[in-house]
């Protein structure tokens, strides 16, 4: 099982599909955006978190989360199990989609609302020492490097910041997995609990004490509790097929003895066992009763894919 036994806590992934839309379970998300975002931060309504699509073409951008907070910020919270090699692309995606569909044609400009993208990603997403990222825009001088430019003083009156980069999308990126240090700031508290399923007795990060109070799996009704331990079997069981065609491939690629052979040998071994195994969960989960909704979002396959399973 993916979820600690010893403290019987829900995955906080899960739970943000199921029980942190509650508004009496809105301090836990609080916790984590406050700590995160080092500011407070007291969310007022989920919104809608799935583009209507012009036509059967268009891409899904089912976010896990699309919250407003009591600035009109809006918050995209994405967990993502699984290797997506455009995964940045995706997150460009999802932020470009939001911010057109919450302006209404015809609004002025300044409609547009402050966004943040929050990616908690559990696979390795690009290169780099850190586990958690921040991404903004800044526009500095091209002959003077140290020149950002500012709103000017009636903008800032308007808008909310001081650069003029402040008014654009913010991205933050939490590689899980790489996180191996012994928590010491609330952050690192919040990033152990999202790797681990555990909460450290100790720890005391805004949203966690009441985590560890609500997110137990013994307050599950006996049908959330079935969901969500095949949910957690479904990931625990394609995480494992993707691990193997990984080394299935490596292994190819070494027998050729070529570095050509050995990325080819990777890719298409990994590729291959993501897509024959993800078909195998998708079938598990169709003889369980699970929606085709949820199995395209643990197995990453389309409706129309699973469809014909």
């Amino acid at each position: 099982m993916i979820y600690n036994m010893k403290e019987n806590l829900i995955r906080f992934d899960w739970a943000m599909k199921r029980l942190l839309r509650n508004k009496s379970n809105y301090v836990v998300l609080e916790g984590f955006l406050s700590t995160l975002l080092g500011e407070d931060v007291h969310i007022v309504r989920f919104l809608e978190s799935e583009g209507n699509q012009d036509d059967a073409n268009d891409k899904f951008n089912r976010a896990d989360m699309l919250a407003e907070d009591s600035q009109g910020r809006l918050l995209i919270i994405e967990v993502q199990n699984n290797h997506e090699l455009d995964y940045f692309h995706r997150m460009l995606y999802g932020v470009s989609k939001t911010i057109s569909e919450y302006i209404n044609l015809g609004d002025d400009y300044d409609r547009v609302r402050k966004l943040y993208s929050i990616n908690i990603v559990y696979f390795e997403l690009g290169q780099g020492k850190d586990y958690v990222y921040h991404g903004k825009t800044e526009f500095r001088g091209l002959h003077d490097k140290e020149d950002i430019l500012q709103l000017s003083v009636r903008q800032r009156e308007l808008f909310v910041g001081k650069n003029a980069g402040d008014i654009f999308p913010e991205y933050y990126v939490l590689r899980v997995n790489d996180f191996d240090k012994v928590a010491k700031t609330p952050l690192d508290e919040w990033i152990e609990f999202l790797k681990t399923g555990v909460i450290n007795q100790t720890a005391t990060a805004k949203g966690l004490p009441e985590a560890r109070e609500r997110l137990r799996v013994d307050s599950l009704s006996p049908a959330e509790k079935r969901a969500y331990v095949r949910a957690m079997e479904a990931q625990s069981y394609q995480r494992s097929v993707i691990k193997s065609g990984w080394i299935e491939g490596r292994a190819e690629g070494r027998e050729e003895g070529l570095a050509e052979g050995r990325a080819e040998g990777r890719a298409e071994g990994r590729a291959e066992g993501e897509l024959q195994k993800a078909r195998a969960i998708a079938v598990e989960m169709k003889h369980a009763g699970m929606t085709v909704e949820m199995i395209a979002r643990f197995t990453q396959l389309t409706p129309d894919e699973i469809a014909r399973l």
